[in-house]
């Protein structure tokens, strides 16, 4: 039997890898192995490994991530993780490796690989996100890979001039809309309950992950924060920003924002159902995260993405970029007419309901 295995280290990751996950379990030639790493084994993110071992049996926990998440500390934990993975990977022996997307723990990962001579099957590659490191990465990740899963023709294209053979490359779209597709989601009233929240009249679920190649973070974070302080009428709802470098000061800036305002809530993790219902049904998401970019579309709820982090990613209509400075007028630009029209019959790019099962049978 094929020994296909898994890595997952963030909550992100593991909503889009579940059903991948579920089609190798369920296919009688293959074996599934599965690694969990990165911020699901933080409690400051919520230890959300508690949620993936409710389901699948984890076949290993490798522990990265050290105190500090400065440039120099995310050198650390890439060091520590090239050793661990090495090592565990060389006891598991799997046939391929299935590596999603462009994090530094995957850089890691996908070395590993490279160096014990395992195939590499990546997924969601040929993206641009030119705001961020994460796009050096996702290029050095696909050089190193064997099979490629892209989410749009675009990104496939990107691939190929790469210098990837066409044979080996496979759009698939997004792995998020068979996710919303099966998915039974939260009423209102549900989510009041679940998150222990009255809502007011407008709802805003905030994203906001540091740029990585912006020495503006902080700055611009700020005022990020300080322009949000004047939606009085509006429920906050943040999640928190990732583990790299600047990601502790937005998660303590955001802690300090929500004891200041009465309307504003953080949350470690929503979990996929929690986020997904929230998402159906804000006024709009807001931040600078994949997520508005790639899931907003399948519910057609507005985006108003910030800054360059996402900049190079194609885009469907619902989404509105500003810089930090013009978030206001995007935030009228939500009311127009013009754009409530355009919510109605836009093209989706990513639509796809068998991403999964496509991969699950190129595998």
């Amino acid at each position: 039997m094929r020994k296909i295995c898994v890595i997952s280290a963030t909550r992100a990751e593991w909503y889009l890898l579940k059903n991948i996950c579920k089609e190798i379990k369920a296919d009688k030639d293959l074996t599934l192995q599965l690694i969990i790493s990165g911020t699901h084994l933080s409690k400051e993110y919520g230890s959300t490994y508690k949620d993936v071992q409710k389901e699948f049996h984890i076949d290993k926990k490798v522990h990265i991530l050290g105190k500090n998440n400065d440039s120099l500390g995310i050198c650390k934990n890439i060091s520590v993780a090239i050793a661990k993975f090495s090592q565990v990977l060389n006891e598991l022996k799997p046939d391929i490796v299935v590596i999603l997307g462009d994090r530094y723990e995957m850089l890691a990962l996908a070395t590993v690989c490279l160096i014990l001579q395992i195939p590499i099957a990546h997924i969601y590659g040929g993206e641009l996100s030119l705001g961020a490191i994460d796009d050096s990465i996702r290029h050095s990740i696909t050089k190193m890979s064997s099979l490629h899963f892209v989410a749009a023709n675009g990104y496939k294209k990107r691939v190929l001039q790469l210098g990837e053979e066409e044979k080996r490359v496979f759009f698939v779209g997004s792995l998020a809309g068979e996710n919303i597709a099966k998915m039974k989601f939260l009423s209102k009233d549900e989510l009041e309950k679940e998150l222990g929240i009255s809502f007011k009249r407008d709802i805003f679920l905030i994203t906001y992950h540091p740029q990585t190649i912006n020495s503006k973070d902080k700055e611009e974070f700020g005022i990020f924060l300080n322009e949000l302080s004047k939606l009085r009428d509006s429920s906050l709802i943040f999640t928190k920003a990732n583990a790299d470098e600047n990601g502790k000061f937005i998660n303590e800036s955001i802690e300090k924002f929500c004891k200041n305002n009465a309307n504003a809530k953080l949350f470690d993790s929503l979990g996929a159902l929690k986020y997904l219902s929230l998402m159906k049904i804000s006024k709009a998401v807001l931040g600078n995260s994949s997520s508005g970019i790639c899931e907003s579309p399948f519910f057609k709820t507005p985006c108003i993405n910030i800054g360059d982090r996402q900049r190079g990613r194609i885009r469907a209509s619902n989404i509105i970029d500003c810089d930090i400075k013009n978030l206001n007028e995007a935030l009228k630009r939500l009311d127009s007419s013009d754009f409530k029209e355009n919510l109605k019959n836009f093209k989706n790019p990513f639509e796809n309901k068998m991403a999964s099962k496509m991969i699950k049978n190129v595998l």
